[in-house]
């Protein structure tokens, strides 16, 4: 009986041992045995309302979230993983109006085209447009929200691209 015990308790150890869960806590679901390496090019602002700073902080920001969240390894050019862009849209628009026909809010609409390469599985390149908001009070001037505003929308992007390149979501 205690070899029959014996044996089941082995085979049950064998089988529970030959399952693999793996969980990715970043997100991505990169396969770093094929895909080594990215090649982030800088995005240029062609919008026709231009902050100054927005370029670079957006371009910084999305190669910090591949640092930060993937081990691949930053090449200047022709990496497994390529992604590039423009801003395209540095929008404000007008949106709720009070009873006496007054803006009462404004939004700040940002606009990015990217173009992601996968040399290593190519069905999984994309070109698309990405957008992210955020709404302000007409009490505030837009020199004094741009900044805080741009750093949330520019996060939100990122996320998006990050999770639509990488994470497969």
């Amino acid at each position: 009986m205690k070899k029959i015990i014996y044996i089941l308790f082995l085979s049950s150890l064998l089988g529970l041992s030959s399952c693999l869960v793996s969980y990715k806590f970043n997100g991505s679901t990169i396969d770093y045995t094929k895909i080594k390496t990215i090649t982030v090019i800088d995005f240029p602002n062609h919008a026709a309302l231009v902050y100054p700073p927005l370029a670079t902080n957006f371009s910084e920001a999305l190669k910090d979230q591949f640092s930060q969240k993937t081990r691949l390894v930053f090449v200047p050019r022709n990496g497994d993983l390529q992604i590039e862009g423009e801003i395209v849209g540095y929008d404000l628009a007008q949106m709720a109006v009070s009873a006496a026909g007054e803006s009462m809010e404004t939004r700040l609409q940002i606009t990015v085209n990217v173009r992601f390469t996968n040399a290593v599985n190519p069905s999984e390149n994309f070109e698309e447009r990405f957008t992210a908001f955020q709404t302000f009070s007409n009490t505030q001037t837009i020199n004094q929200v741009q900044d805080e505003l741009n750093e949330i929308i520019v996060d939100e992007l990122i996320s998006m691209i990050f999770n639509r390149s990488v994470a497969n979501w």
